[in-house]
């Protein structure tokens, strides 16, 4: 979870950094709250915009992380939704689904998102059917959207994934040389 000058926003901990949309603020400071075995820590970090409506921040500590992918689930696929909300963390499996008025990724609304706009930012997973530990981002939660078809109307959810979560590599292109983690007797 990410507090900016404007609001709460969800992220996930990448190897590159911390990646969000930058909802709430897109420049400044910002406190980043990862959670650890006793508890969560507050970071202090600055914003930092990638491109493509992407932003980052990176902390001094090294935080629990999750790789990426750049695959495109397929349409029917099974993929698992991450966030946070007042009561805690929650987790969900969601279905790929495909308009072609909607670029990019779409999924059915899980029941924690039902009603609850600030989930904004919460990581969705591809997930081994073999290994359920084996889980590779695959974008972020970016808001909703209702389509009206001969059917009827039914709502998604939308996400930033792959086309755009690139940047964010190619942004760190320090990752070889950037400063040693700092450890603390905080973060054992």
């Amino acid at each position: 979870m990410l507090q900016t000058q404007g609001g709460r926003e969800l992220g996930v901990s990448t190897d590159y950094g911390v990646v969000f949309l930058g909802q709430t603020a897109r420049s400044g400071y910002v406190e980043v709250q990862s959670w650890f075995g006793d508890g969560p820590s507050i970071e202090p970090s600055v914003i930092e915009p990638v491109g493509g409506g992407i932003f980052t921040a990176e902390t001094e500590i090294r935080l629990p992380h999750v790789p990426m992918t750049f695959q495109e689930p397929e349409e029917g696929a099974q993929v698992r939704v991450l966030g946070r909300n007042t009561e805690g963390g929650w987790t969900a499996v969601s279905v790929v689904r495909s308009d072609p008025r909607v670029y990019g990724i779409l999924i059915d609304v899980p029941f924690q998102l039902r009603g609850s706009p600030d989930q904004v930012g919460a990581g969705v997973y591809w997930v081994d059917p073999t290994d359920t530990y084996n889980q590779r981002l695959i974008g972020l939660v970016s808001g909703h959207i209702t389509l009206t078809s001969s059917e009827g109307e039914r709502q998604f959810l939308t996400v930033v994934g792959p086309q755009d979560l690139w940047r964010l590599v190619t942004h760190r292109r320090d990752l070889e040389k950037r400063r040693p983690w700092v450890y603390r007797d905080d973060i054992l």
